[in-house]
C-alpha cells in the first residue's frame, strides 16, 4: 500500500516521523479548570475581535461530560463579556430538535448565564466549500453571519459515527443547520444515518472548511480533554462510562493541529488507558479526519507543544510527549 492510500486510510493512526509539512503551535496545560481555559485562551485570543461567536457542544438534558457551564461562565466574565454561545438545532428528532425543545435543554443544563444563539432559529445561508470533493458549498445558520470571530471550545471526546469529537467535528456537524447542512453530511439513499468511514470524515470536514474560511483569519481553537466517553455529549446520559485519564487542555489557530494534538496524546497513554478512545475512533476510520483536514488545506499535522505548566517548554514530537505527559502527569478520571 503506498504511502498516499496509507494517509487516507481511516483506520489508522499516523505517527508522527510520517507526517509531512510545516510545523504550527499548539498549547497545553493540565489545568483541568476555568483558571486553565483563561490562561491557555489567552495565548491564542489575538484573532479574536469584534463580536464574537463561542462554539460549544451544550449536550442533552444532564448529560454527565459536558464542559462544566460554571468554568464557561467564569472563562466568559474573565476574557469575552459580550460574547455569545453559539449553537444549531440537531438532526435527529430529541430534546434539541426544535428551537423551543433546545432553550428548555439549555435551561435544564444550566446555559442561561449568558445568551445563546441558535443560529438556525431563523433559516439558513449557504457558505462556499472551496476544494471540496462532495460539496461546493454547505448549508449553515443563518446567524452566523452576524459574527465577526469565532471561538471553538470543544470537549474532546469519542462519537458513535465519527470515531472522536473535536474542533472538526464541533464545527462540521454543530455549525450545520439541523434540516438542511446536517442531511448533506449524513444522508444518503434515503437512509438518514447512511453515510460512514471515509465519506463521513471527509463530509464533516468540507462543511466545517465552509465555516472556518468565512471567519478567515478570525478563529481560534480550544480541546478541553476530560471526562473523554467514547460516547458524543449528543447521547447524554446514555453516553458510555468514562474508561479514559483525564489530560488536559490544548489550543490553537490551527485547527488540524490542535485536534492531531488530541489525538496524539490519546495514542500517548498507556495502552489499557488509551484502548477505548483508540478502537472507537479506529472502527469508525476517524483518522480520516485529520488526513482530509490536510489535504483541503486546513492546517498542519505537526506542531510544537509548547507545555505552559513547565515554564513555556517544548515537547518536541509525540515521542516525548509519551515519556513527558501520559505516565506522570495524567488524573485518573475522578466523578
Amino acid at each position: 500500500m503506498s504511502s498516499n492510500s496509507t494517509a487516507k486510510d481511516g483506520a489508522r493512526y499516523v505517527p508522527y516521523e510520517e507526517r509531512q509539512g510545516a510545523e504550527s503551535t499548539v498549547y497545553f496545560t493540565r489545568g483541568l479548570s476555568p483558571e486553565g481555559l483563561i490562561a491557555i485562551y489567552q495565548k491564542v485570543k489575538a484573532p479574536i475581535t469584534g463580536k464574537v461567536a463561542v462554539k460549544l457542544h451544550t449536550g442533552e438534558p444532564h448529560g454527565p461530560n459536558i464542559i462544566p457551564p460554571a468554568w464557561i461562565k467564569a472563562f466568559l466574565a474573565s476574557e469575552l463579556p459580550e460574547a455569545t454561545i453559539v449553537e444549531t438545532n440537531t438532526f435527529y428528532d430529541g430534546d434539541r430538535y426544535t428551537t423551543e425543545q433546545h432553550r428548555k435543554t439549555l435551561q435544564v443544563n444550566g446555559w442561561d448565564f449568558a445568551p445563546v444563539d441558535i443560529m438556525d432559529e431563523e433559516g439558513t445561508v449557504m457558505l462556499p466549500v472551496r476544494g471540496g470533493r462532495w460539496f461546493d458549498q454547505m448549508s449553515v445558520g443563518s446567524h452566523m453571519l452576524r459574527y465577526d470571530s469565532l471561538l471553538t471550545l470543544t470537549h474532546f471526546k469519542g462519537h458513535t459515527m465519527g470515531g472522536f469529537g473535536g474542533s472538526n467535528k464541533n464545527i462540521g456537524i454543530g455549525c450545520a443547520d439541523g434540516k438542511v447542512g446536517k442531511a448533506m453530511i449524513h444522508k444518503k439513499d434515503n437512509n438518514d444515518w447512511g453515510v460512514d468511514q471515509e465519506e463521513l470524515m471527509e463530509k464533516i470536514s468540507e462543511s466545517t472548511k465552509a465555516t472556518v474560511d468565512y471567519f478567515g483569519q478570525h478563529n481560534a481553537f480550544v480541546n478541553v480533554l476530560r471526562n473523554i466517553s467514547v460516547s458524543c455529549d449528543c447521547e447524554g446520559v446514555a453516553a458510555e462510562p468514562v474508561r479514559t485519564p483525564n489530560i488536559g487542555i490544548l489550543a490553537s489557530a490551527d485547527i488540524l493541529a490542535v485536534d492531531q494534538a488530541s489525538v496524539d496524546l490519546i495514542y500517548a497513554l498507556k495502552p489499557e488507558d488509551g484502548k477505548y478512545m483508540r478502537e472507537r475512533i479506529e472502527t469508525r476510520h476517524g483518522h480520516r479526519q485529520l488526513s482530509y483536514m490536510a489535504e483541503l488545506g486546513m492546517g498542519n499535522r505537526r506542531y510544537r507543544l509548547i507545555d505552559l505548566d513547565n515554564g513555556g517548554q517544548e515537547i518536541k514530537s509525540a515521542d516525548a510527549v509519551r515519556g513527558v505527559v501520559p505516565f506522570k502527569l495524567y488524573q485518573p478520571y475522578k466523578k
